[in-house]
C-alpha cells in the first residue's frame, strides 16, 4: 500500500485534472482521508506517517472518484459547519454557505436584547441552520422552520435533535409561512434566488448535486422573494424585522419589489466578496 503522502498527492492531482482548484483539490484530498479514518485534523497530522488500515485504499477510492465526479465534499462526508456548528447534509437539502451566516449577525443586531425576542419563523429551512442556529442565539424564543421538502425536514428533524434544540422548534411541512397566524419577531429566509437562465453557469457541484427547489426561482431569481414579501406583513409583529438573503445583481430589483410591497429596507449587507447579500427589512 503506497504512504498515506503519495495517496494524497495522486487524489489531489486527480481532482485537479477534473477541473477543481489545486488549493481545494489539496484540501478535499486531506477531508476525504481524515473522514475515512474518522480523525480530527490535529490527530490526522500526528498519525500521517502510521500504517494505513487494510480497508483504506478501497474506502479513500470510491470517495475520491465521488469527488472527481464533482460531487460536493459536504456530502461526501456527510456534514458541513455553519456558525460553529456541525450540521447533517444530504442532496435533500442545500449546502450551508459562510455567506448565510450573515442573517445570523443581522438578527443579533436587529435584536441585542436577545430575551426579548419570542417567536422566530425561518422559511424554507433545509438541513435547519439558520433555525438551529437561532434557537442557539435566542435562547428565549420558539422557531418555527418550514419547507416544502418532508425530506428536508427529515434532515432538519435530526439537527435538531443533535444540538438539543427539539423543545423549541417546531418543524412545518408547508409553502413560505404555512399559514401561522401568531405574531413574531423576527422571519428570516435563504429562500431560492437563482434565475432559471444562470443553471448553465453553475458550478458542476451545484448544479448537478444540490436540491434545484431550493436554487432556482424564476427568471429573474425573485419569484419567491416577492411572494414572501406580500406573505410576511401579517405575520410579523409590530417593530419585528425580515431578513433575507439574495443574489448578485439583485439589490436594485429587490429594493423595488420591498418598496411595491411596503417594506423598508433598513440595511444591506455585504459578503466577504463586497457582493450584496442580505437585506433586512421592516414595515
Amino acid at each position: 500500500m503506497a504512504p498515506l503522502h503519495e495517496r494524497l498527492a495522486d487524489a489531489r492531482d486527480r481532482f485537479v485534472r477534473a477541473g477543481i482548484a489545486r488549493d481545494e483539490a489539496a484540501l478535499d484530498a486531506e477531508v476525504i482521508a481524515r473522514h475515512v479514518l474518522d480523525c480530527d485534523r490535529a490527530t490526522f497530522l500526528i498519525r500521517a506517517r502510521d500504517p494505513l488500515p487494510s480497508a483504506f485504499d478501497r474506502l479513500f477510492e470510491d470517495l475520491v472518484r465521488r469527488r472527481i465526479a464533482r460531487e460536493p465534499i459536504a456530502y461526501i462526508t456527510g456534514h458541513k459547519e455553519f456558525w460553529g456548528l456541525e450540521f447533517e447534509v444530504t442532496p435533500a437539502v442545500l449546502i450551508p454557505r459562510p455567506e448565510t451566516e450573515l442573517i445570523i449577525e443581522e438578527s443579533l443586531a436587529a435584536w441585542p436584547a436577545r430575551d426579548t425576542v419570542r417567536q422566530i419563523i425561518d422559511v424554507g429551512t433545509g438541513s435547519g441552520c439558520l433555525a438551529v442556529a437561532l434557537a442557539i442565539e435566542f435562547s428565549s424564543a420558539n422557531v418555527v422552520a418550514t419547507d416544502s421538502s418532508e425530506s428536508a425536514l427529515e434532515i432538519a428533524s435530526r439537527n435538531c435533535s443533535r444540538h438539543n434544540v427539539t423543545s423549541r422548534v417546531s418543524l412545518l411541512h408547508a409553502d413560505l409561512l404555512g399559514g401561522t397566524s401568531n405574531p413574531v419577531d423576527l422571519i428570516v429566509s435563504n429562500p431560492p434566488y437563482v434565475p432559471d437562465s444562470d443553471a448553465s453557469h453553475l458550478q458542476p457541484e451545484v448544479a448537478r448535486y444540490e436540491p434545484h427547489a431550493a436554487l432556482f426561482a424564476g427568471d429573474d431569481g425573485l419569484h419567491v422573494i416577492r411572494r414572501l414579501f406580500a406573505a410576511a406583513p401579517g405575520a410579523l409583529a409590530d417593530g419585528g424585522h425580515l431578513i433575507v438573503e439574495f443574489g448578485l445583481g439583485q439589490e436594485p430589483d429587490l429594493r423595488q419589489a420591498a418598496r411595491h410591497a411596503g417594506w423598508t429596507v433598513e440595511r444591506v449587507r455585504r459578503d466577504l466578496q463586497g457582493i450584496p447579500r442580505v437585506a433586512v427589512l421592516r414595515r
